[in-house]
């Protein structure tokens, strides 16, 4: 069993058939990355997962169970984080209540402290600015307190939503240093990226979208190697 499972996922907008068909799967202990051109459906099948779009047809499971149809904070409840595209960080908090307010669900005070500190040591720059409100930070910092907020409940799976977007190289760099060193230490990622040359290169295996459809999938060194890939996503 793996740990997120699609099968046949289908999602609409309105009358706009945006995902057809969409299966993929994360094992425990992976990063997978979704690629594909803007308006392929990788944002959407994010939302699919996170309970915010609900499908029309398939089914969706987290560590076994149907999480289809939940509301968005059911299946956060069940172990689900997102980092969302553009940070949604929440600008008028400092960074330390932007951090509590992503470990809403935990009850105990000892775990979310421990939370903290662990937001704290990966990214040393949150603890400098710890009573600096949101609005006021950096892109690179909004985007560093988004991904330490989406790791507060502890979750089984990290979804990541263009991370990289907006962010100076070497920022980007940094960025995917935290992606490596979460992984490291045993979050499950799934991770939509539009530099699909950075997104490969940490990712164990991977899936091309194209058009709400699933166009090729297997190792991330295959799917890098691959010559449509390469032409279309790498600038190769």
């Amino acid at each position: 069993m793996s740990l997120l499972e699609l099968h046949d996922i289908h999602s609409y907008y309105g009358n706009i058939h945006a995902l057809k068909g969409v299966s993929l799967q994360v094992e425990e202990g992976e990063i997978v990355t979704l690629i594909g051109a803007n308006g392929a459906g990788k944002t959407t099948t994010l939302r699919s997962i996170s309970g915010l779009l609900h499908p029309k047809k398939g089914s969706i499971r987290l560590a076994g169970k149907d999480i289809t149809t939940m509301a968005p904070n059911h299946v956060h409840h069940e172990g689900l984080g997102l980092v969302p595209e553009g940070r949604g960080i929440f600008p008028r908090l400092t960074v330390r209540e932007n951090l509590e307010m992503g470990a809403y669900i935990v009850k105990d005070r000892a775990k979310v402290a421990a939370g903290i500190d662990y937001a704290f040591t990966l990214f040393p720059r949150l603890k400098e600015r710890e009573e600096q409100k949101g609005g006021t930070l950096s892109g690179g910092e909004q985007q560093m307190l988004a991904t330490a907020r989406g790791l507060m409940s502890e979750p089984k799976i990290l979804l990541m939503d263009e991370p990289s977007m907006g962010l100076a190289p070497v920022l980007v760099d940094a960025i995917f240093d935290v992606i490596r060193e979460l992984n490291s230490r045993g979050t499950t990622i799934l991770l939509v990226e539009q530099n699909a040359l950075m997104a490969l290169s940490v990712a164990h295996r991977a899936y091309v979208l194209q058009t709400g459809q699933i166009v090729l999938s297997g190792s991330a060194a295959d799917v890098a190697r691959d010559e449509g890939v390469r032409k279309a996503y790498l600038g190769i």
